[in-house]
């Protein structure tokens, strides 16, 4: 590459809703975190004494978009400047996991920014041993 040519930064947004927490955050060049939004729904979960799918659903659709919103503003983004989307597909409850899916595909549909699967696993793990 000639030194004239300055490489672009890659901002992945990533979007994560495999239970009971809907976050999202923005990630610059695979490295530096420029937002982290998570939206707990624990004090929910434990009138029942634990996690209760359905009602775990239900909340992630009413918190996604205001999560992602946030995790852009927080991180000085508007979504024309998101490069992908990277989004937990599983493992997960699957109506949970299906609103992260949905808001993912809706937004790549509506934008053009590609989407990228990923196994919250290998998200974990990654950022474990980073």
């Amino acid at each position: 590459m000639a030194e004239t040519e300055k490489q672009k930064d890659i901002y992945i947004l990533g979007i994560e809703s495999s239970c009971d927490e809907t976050a999202a955050s923005v990630v610059k060049n695979g490295r530096e975190v420029l937002s982290n939004v998570i939206s707990s729904q624990i004090a929910l979960h434990t009138l029942y004494g634990g996690v209760v799918p359905e009602i775990a659903s239900r909340k992630h659709i009413e918190k996604i978009n205001q999560v992602i919103e946030q995790a852009l503003a927080d991180a000085h983004v508007t979504l024309e400047d998101i490069t992908a989307i990277a989004v937990t597909y599983g493992p997960g409850l699957v109506g949970a996991l299906l609103v992260g899916v949905s808001e993912a595909k809706a937004i790549s549909f509506a934008t053009g920014i590609p989407v990228q699967r990923e196994m919250i696993l290998a998200i974990s793990s990654s950022v474990t041993l980073s």
